[in-house]
């Protein structure tokens, strides 16, 4: 059973006892109930990986249908069907790939918002623009040979330039300038660009739970009550073990499940009300879309089984103007996913993630994108900043809860009717959901100005001018498109997309304006930044146990003394907490002299370095 007095290991120690920790794995009423290392129960695996699936589910599913408008696709439900499988698929897929290779935190990788843009921009130019007739539900025959070529050319188009694209960040993250770039940047760049990500979306969440606020309140209300409210009782489950035989363990089921919880009893109204015909049926009239059974024809024509494989819609092509605008998508996913690891760190009960790790992740996030291009979902993948809201509220930090997540992914991906179930999720309990998330998100961007003095005028500036201007540009950008003109097409694209990314204005000006307004590193929290991001981070063993690459492949590149000198391979030699630089022979040294002097001597290093004792024989 789930008992929060399980045995701890290195780590929970060191979640629960430093001092400097996220204010979240304070007190015990805020302890985390596994952390980042930890293996809960199988049964919780897969319970806490659908609520990362479901929690996703929202922005995966989607990204396939916006992106059908721009693909000709509105009316054929079946390809959208397989779109979303393919979506899925690759989702679980870099997802696997991430949490074992890449950055090693419970982070789940899905579609992204911030290539949607630029593949919408580069869908709306002339050459791409749908014929008239593909616009007439009457008109469109869906298997022919027309039609098929209108929409996968367009998927062709966008699978190059998205491919050609990641090739950026590959290079990027692996090679290291990631780490060099982020030199530059404190937590007033990181603060306005991941609270933008929570607040530029308030309009796709008012959107979603417009249409029907009442079960769209419904559903925040549930998980506000569960999350927040009912976190700390406990409910009695009977449980057997060989000691107690059957008895009763008290499971704290609401802290742990509040998104699935929420969702899944508001989802049960929408049915009830559906079968009663309580909700209209007259798609004009308010509360249409709450209804259950819209699309009920995707469930009955969706195949059983579908094999998802690269070069699906043919051999994609490249366009300079959509490559450029993807490059564009590429550099603010970066910069949002950096910030995602650190708030992701901070909410498993992780230490903050170092160099190594972070240039693996972005690299694996790079690689992740041109999987997804040549698979053909029409999009990339990042980090999911809604997972990391997940966190915050299950306090549940495993990665091998989102490894479940991975997998329960690519087996919705494969099976084809298991993803069109989800498609019933009335859209305004999602829209509910949201209304949660993306405020929990806002504000983990809001928290990492606690490093920096927020009584200066300086930073007061910096910050207030970096939000609001995330806010007003792309607002007016958005409702005048026509405003730049250069001249230059592929440039007047860029300056599109880059300008109405909300995140990317708030971070530019951030990164900008933090760099030139004269201030000192402590007023401007580099060195409380410093201190948690990077100095913890590298002296640490705990920080070796969490981010070290799996299946004993730091060992084994730690024999070649030139491998620490590559930017993704973790330092071969751990180096001691005071951060001395002493390697592991010198240590063992240590521990063989003193254990001659002092048995208490060598406990106190057998206990603390965990280091070989060979030299007692």
């Amino acid at each position: 059973d789930m008992a929060p007095e399980k045995e701890s290991n290195g780590l929970d120690n060191y979640a629960f006892a430093v001092k400097e920790m996220d204010a979240s794995t304070e007190g015990d009423s805020n302890k985390l109930a596994y952390c980042v290392t930890d293996v809960p129960p199988w049964y919780l695996c897969i319970l806490l990986g659908i609520q990362h699936c479901l929690t996703a589910f929202g922005g995966i599913i989607a990204i396939p249908l916006i992106l059908s408008q721009g693909l000709c696709l509105q009316h054929d439900g079946l390809t959208q069907s397989h779109l979303i499988s393919t979506i899925f698929f690759v989702s679980g897929l870099c997802t696997l790939l991430q949490v074992t290779f890449g950055i090693r935190l419970p982070i789940l990788q899905g579609g992204t918002f911030t290539l949607l843009a630029p593949s919408m921009a580069m869908l709306s130019m002339p050459e791409w623009t749908c014929p008239a007739w593909t616009q007439n539900a009457t008109l469109v025959n869906t298997s022919s040979p027309e039609f098929i070529e209108v929409w996968q050319s367009r998927m062709r188009a966008l699978q190059g330039s998205i491919m050609v694209g990641s090739l950026l960040q590959v290079f990027v993250g692996f090679s290291g300038l990631i780490g060099l770039f982020m030199r530059f940047i404190g937590p007033l760049t990181i603060a306005p660009t991941i609270s933008l990500i929570g607040l530029s979306l308030f309009d796709s969440a008012g959107t979603s739970a417009g249409n029907h606020w009442g079960l769209a309140t419904l559903t925040t209300a549930l998980i506000t009550l569960f999350s927040q409210y009912l976190r700390h009782i406990p409910v009695p489950f009977p449980s057997y073990s060989k000691d107690k035989k059957l008895h009763i363990s008290r499971v704290y089921v609401f802290q742990i499940l509040p998104v699935l919880l929420g969702i899944t009893i508001s989802w049960l109204i929408c049915y009830i009300l559906t079968i009663y015909n309580v909700l209209p049926t007259d798609p004009q009239r308010y509360g249409y879309m709450a209804r259950t059974d819209l699309k009920g024809d995707v469930m009955s024509q969706a195949p059983w089984f579908t094999f998802p494989y690269p070069g699906q819609w043919g051999m994609p092509t490249v366009s300079l103007a959509g490559v450029v605008g993807i490059l564009a998508g590429v550099i603010s996913s970066m910069i949002e996913s950096v910030g995602d690891y650190h708030a992701c760190a901070r909410l498993s009960g992780a230490p903050p993630p170092p160099k190594h790790a972070i240039n693996r992740g972005i690299g694996i996030e790079g690689l992740g994108c041109l999987l997804a291009g040549a698979w053909g979902t029409g999009n990339g993948t990042t980090s999911y900043s809604e997972n990391v809201g997940a966190l915050g509220i299950t306090k549940v930090g495993s990665r091998m809860v989102i490894i479940a997540s991975g997998v329960l992914m690519v087996v919705m991906g494969v099976f084809g009717k298991v993803g069109a179930i989800f498609t019933t999720i009335p859209t305004p309990v999602i829209g509910g959901m949201f209304m949660v998330m993306f405020g929990v998100i806002s504000a983990a961007g809001v928290s990492n100005l606690q490093y920096a003095d927020m009584n200066s005028s300086r930073n007061i500036f910096v910050f207030g001018f970096s939000m609001f201007s995330g806010l007003v540009i792309p607002n007016w950008i958005v409702k005048h498109p026509d405003a730049i003109a250069t001249g230059v097409v592929e440039l007047d694209q860029v300056l599109l997309v880059l300008l109405t990314t909300s995140m990317f204005v708030g971070g530019f000006f951030g990164f900008i304006l933090d760099n030139t307004i004269p201030g000192s590193k402590h007023e401007r929290g580099i060195l409380a930044w410093n201190k948690a991001h990077e100095d913890d981070s590298s002296n640490t063993l705990e920080s070796g146990e969490v981010y070290n690459l799996p299946f004993g492949i730091t060992s084994y590149l730690s024999s070649s003394s030139w491998l620490r000198y590559i930017p993704f391979c973790p330092p071969g030699v751990p180096t001691l907490l005071d951060g001395s630089g002493t390697d592991t022979n010198s240590i063992h040294d240590v521990y063989c002299h003193c254990q001659h002097i002092n048995p208490m001597c060598s406990f106190i290093y057998i206990n603390i370095y965990k280091q070989d004792t060979s030299c007692l024989n």
